[in-house]
């Protein structure tokens, strides 16, 4: 699998594609945004680490433009950044991040972070329609109705509905959809969860009563 490393840091890249290669991975690495989307052209890694503080472009209007190209909105992109508040790990997700890692970090954290992202986001597991009553998500085209009308949902909303339409009928805990849905754990992932639920619930429209709150369990799609 190929996975592009985007870090401005010599050092840190050059670690970072280290234990990546020696874990069998192929490689390719860019100190920049530029090259990096000048690759992206050429071949479409299956995995992108990219670091929020870059010369040219920060992190987050790379993963931005990512998720806009329909080429590169499904690449799943682990965030690396000195940065370690709640804030700017929400920030980072909703944008579109699949993970989120706070330097310093060990390698073996890289690596499983790494292998469990590649696992989740397999082409296999993906589903392209999925309908609940008048809502109905279309994977292929990244897009939701809700009685025909089109929602404009935030990538991790779009994320965490995908998550509970598949999983319909399904009493899900909190911290199941933050570790299906987020990727991993981290504090006040009650308080996220409740946030996007909510603001999910909204955009929906009339709809938004299908997500229902299963008391002192958390939330499901449907009876």
């Amino acid at each position: 699998m190929l996975i592009y490393v985007v870090e401005d840091d010599t050092d840190i890249r050059e670690l970072e594609t280290y234990a990546l290669k020696n874990s069998g991975y192929d490689v390719q690495s860019f100190a920049e945004s530029k090259s990096f989307f000048k690759a992206c052209v050429a071949e479409t890694p299956h995995l992108v680490i990219l670091d929020v503080m870059l010369p040219d472009f920060d992190g987050l209007s790379v993963l931005e433009k990512l998720r806009k190209d329909a080429v590169t909105k499904s690449v799943p992109v682990i965030l690396v950044t000195a940065k370690g508040s709640e804030m700017d790990k929400v920030k980072g997700l909703d944008m579109g991040a699949d993970d989120y890692i706070t330097k310093p970090f060990s390698v073996l954290e890289l690596i499983s972070r790494v292998r469990a992202i590649l696992r989740r986001c397999t082409f296999e597991d993906r589903q392209y329609v999925i309908t609940l009553g008048g809502i109905v998500l279309d994977d292929s085209k990244h897009i939701v109705t809700s009685d025909g009308e089109v929602c404009a949902l935030t990538f991790k909303e779009y994320e965490l509905l995908k998550y509970l339409l598949k999983n319909k009928g399904m009493a899900l805990t909190r911290e199941n959809i933050i570790m299906n849905v987020w990727g991993y754990d981290f504090e006040g992932e009650s308080r996220t969860v409740d946030m996007h639920i909510t603001t999910l619930r909204q955009k929906l429209g009339n709809c938004g009563n299908l997500i229902r709150t299963v008391r002192n369990v958390g939330y499901k799609a449907g009876e």
